[in-house]
């Protein structure tokens, strides 16, 4: 599935409407230590933290990025319920290595404990990975 990886500044009335449905769709062990979707969004939009994957003009997954001059790190990627096992996550997260390459920083992904299937997407994308504190 061709997405298009997509920084999010000012998200427009759509694009809050597919991060609410998107995060609607997350396990609870994803959100963490955020208390909900809404706290994770609201924490991290006005930051410009948060980046999409866009397809024919809606988002279909996202995830927050904090960017520091040398490393970015990647957490609570999450794809919506309906567009699971389609590679997009796997796209988001190679999109993410070129744009950060392309400013001379390395990649990393922040996961939370016990989740081996993320770990093996990390590791099968060459990505760098520790757990969450």
């Amino acid at each position: 599935m061709p997405v298009h990886l997509e920084h999010i500044q000012l998200p427009s009335n759509q694009d809050q409407t597919d991060l609410d449905k998107i995060y609607a769709d997350a396990p609870d062990w994803l959100l963490a230590p955020y208390a909900n979707a809404t706290v994770l969004l609201q924490d991290n939009l006005p930051h410009g933290h948060m980046v999409g994957a866009r397809f024919n003009a809606r988002l279909l997954a996202a995830a927050v990025v904090q960017r520091d001059q040398d490393r970015w790190q990647v957490s609570h990627l999450c794809v919506r319920k309906i567009t699971r096992m389609r590679g997009v996550a796997r796209r988001l997260l190679s999109e993410l290595q070129r744009d950060a390459a392309r400013q001379g920083a390395s990649l990393s992904m922040a996961l939370p404990r016990n989740r081996p299937e993320l770990e093996d997407l990390a590791g099968h994308l060459g990505v760098a990975w520790h757990y969450l504190e």
